[in-house]
């Protein structure tokens, strides 16, 4: 029996729904990709495709059919009393308390996890209903609000010693050697051994509760995890080593991605005579100069150096230069920022497609002088309406992220970023290059896990609300499901990281430590073994959390503090202990005076 008197709590908790989930993208997914944009191993435009692809895959393929009724047993089953309508509007009003807080950070490129959010809100849920009393501040077996102050600060701490063991282990075999190229091509086979053992089993213990692989006996999972490990170690002995070893050491110009299935033959295909010793890979190095900034400052430098100046000439001009440093100095921090910002906007005005059109369009079509109400100006903001909703869809995807966690130069955070950097070793392009492939692995399997367990947080309380409003009655300790509801979601989480994820990774990757491909693998690893330990304790732990410990533990491997950026890191976690309390009073307060306000008499 449908509640139709309660449908539109069932419509304003799908909204609400909706927008937990595209926080999710937009937040903790986007810190999950951030260590591989920020390497360089990937692009943003491709990282939105394969965590499009990976979220959606392992949501619908092996995704949880069924969903905790209440988030953790934080509160007791009989919370509500066998109330339908009671138990829609407190899983409503946990999503929106949830939701709100998360959406208010990411505006501000403050990273939260969504899922301690939303875990928060169901408390303060519980509060309402049920009184302080039946919540589980404790322990709990793991399941308690006690267990997740825990894992605040034992999950990053112990991401922190794996990603570290990880990286010092690439240094020892790698980095160190006397010709450290060598020995990047040849061990990686060893690499994708260890890549391939933790994500298959992240996959296992992680990303299978429809498959129940994690049901399996102990030899059964021990032979599956190594027999893929070893199985793509093989594959990357057979075909990676030589594609890589002609790309990197021989530097044939000609090699192209496509060459990887010849694989041996390509050790006994000639090297071209007409080589120029430079290899033809990526340049993974964080900070890179715009080609319009190198010719501005060529132009400048040519202009002062140049014979047709005079000995007091050139003098002035250095003087004109430093009085323009001094006063871009003394120049507030917004100002800086908006004429960042303007560059940046008027590149994407000089570009093609769609986006150039939408941003000449809204540049050149401002509101007039006058109140909004006004006719032209209502034909104007109407007409700019499909300009706006393309710059919402592919604004993210021209964004420079890389600039934007380096900061501004001139500005005491530009300066901090430099220091940052200055203080981490950077390593060629050739060594790093045979460990981006490595790290775009183990990105894909944390979105596939991410998609398959980790989406049961934001399609739990939708499926309660939508199981109460369809069958009259109060879900029981599971609900079902139903494979479309995964399916939106998913879709919903992707858009999330598309359309607003790089408002968290311009603050996350290098803004905390310098990246490379060797270092972003070894964070990812590391965070894949923390979560898999947890999981095993059935604790509460956060993926974000997780490989934030780990970029904080591969920086320190740099020899020094200072090779870490601690400020961010401060505000990251008192953004993670906030979250408790905040998201935790919104939703208890929005129950509460929703439950109790007065109304009519029947």
């Amino acid at each position: 029996m449908v509640l139709s008197e309660y449908t539109y709590v069932f419509v304003i908790g799908t909204f609400f729904a909706m927008l937990d989930a595209y926080n999710n993208g937009a937040n903790d997914v986007a810190n999950a990709w951030a260590t591989s944009v920020s390497s360089r191993s990937i692009s943003y435009r491709w990282a939105m495709v394969l965590a499009t692809v990976f979220e959606m895959l392992g949501a619908i393929t092996v995704g949880a059919r069924t969903a905790d009724t209440i988030k953790n047993k934080i509160i007791p089953p009989d919370a509500f009393q066998d109330n339908a309508g009671v138990q829609m509007l407190g899983f409503t009003c946990a999503l929106a308390g949830a939701s709100l807080w998360v959406m208010w950070c990411t505006k501000h490129s403050a990273h939260v996890s969504s899922t301690y959010s939303l875990i928060s809100s169901v408390a303060g849920v519980g509060v309402a209903v049920a009184g302080a009393g039946q919540v589980e501040w404790g322990w709990n077996g793991g399941k308690g609000l006690g267990a997740i102050f825990a894992g605040l600060g034992m999950a990053p701490a112990i991401s922190a010693g794996f990603g570290a063991t990880i990286f010092m282990l690439i240094k020892l075999v790698v980095h160190i050697r006397k010709n450290p190229v060598k020995w990047s091509v040849f061990t990686s086979p060893f690499f994708f051994l260890i890549a391939g053992t933790v994500c298959t089993l992240s996959i296992v213990y992680k990303g299978s509760p429809n498959l129940k692989l994690n049901d399996r006996p102990s030899w059964f999972i021990a032979s599956v995890t190594m027999g893929t490990g070893v199985g793509l170690a093989v594959l990357a002995a057979l075909f990676f080593v030589p594609y890589v070893y002609r790309a990197v050491i021989l530097k044939d110009p000609e090699i192209r991605w496509y060459h990887v299935v010849y694989g041996p033959l390509l050790f006994t295909r000639p090297v071209p005579e007409n080589t120029d010793g430079v290899a033809r890979i990526r340049n993974y190095a964080v900070v890179q100069h715009d080609k319009d900034d190198e010719d501005e400052i060529t132009s400048a430098e040519t202009a002062v150096n140049s014979n047709e100046f005079t000995g007091d000439e050139k003098r002035m001009a250095q003087v004109d230069l430093s009085q323009v440093e001094a006063s871009q100095v003394q120049a507030t921090y917004k100002e800086l920022q908006r004429q960042g910002r303007e560059k940046f906007h008027a590149k994407l005005r000089k570009g093609k497609g769609p986006l150039a059109w939408a941003m000449r369009y809204l540049h050149e079509n401002p509101l007039g002088a006058g109140e909004i109400y006004e006719f032209k100006n209502m034909k104007i903001a109407l007409m700019r309406i499909p300009a706006m909703v393309t710059v919402a869809l592919l604004y993210g995807a021209h964004y420079d992220i890389h600039s934007a966690q380096s900061g501004i130069e001139g500005t005491p955070e530009g300066v901090r970023m430099a220091r940052v950097y200055g203080h981490a070793e950077k390593y060629s392009n050739e060594v790093e290059h045979s460990y981006s492939f490595v790290q775009v692995i183990t990105a894909c399997t944390a979105s596939f896990a991410h998609g398959a367990n980790d989406i049961g947080n934001a399609v739990g309380p939708w499926a309660v609300i939508y199981t109460a409003w369809k069958t009259g009655e109060a879900a029981g300790s599971k609900a079902p499901v139903p494979i479309w509801q995964l399916a939106v979601l998913s879709a919903v989480i992707s858009l999330g990281l598309i359309t607003y994820g790089y408002n968290i990774m311009k603050v996350m990757g290098n803004k905390i430590t310098y990246h490379s491909p060797s270092r972003g693998c070894s964070m990812e690893m590391g965070a894949a073994i923390t979560v898999l330990l947890f999981s095993q304790f059935s604790l509460p732990v956060s993926t974000s959390m997780c490989i934030t410990g780990a970029t904080v533990g591969v920086g320190l491997c740099n020899g020094t503090w200072k090779a870490v950026n601690f400020q961010r890191v401060g505000l990251l976690v008192f953004s993670w202990i906030m979250t408790i309390p905040i998201a935790g009073t919104l939703g208890g307060v929005l129950m509460g005076i929703v439950l109790n306000a007065p109304h009519f008499g029947s």
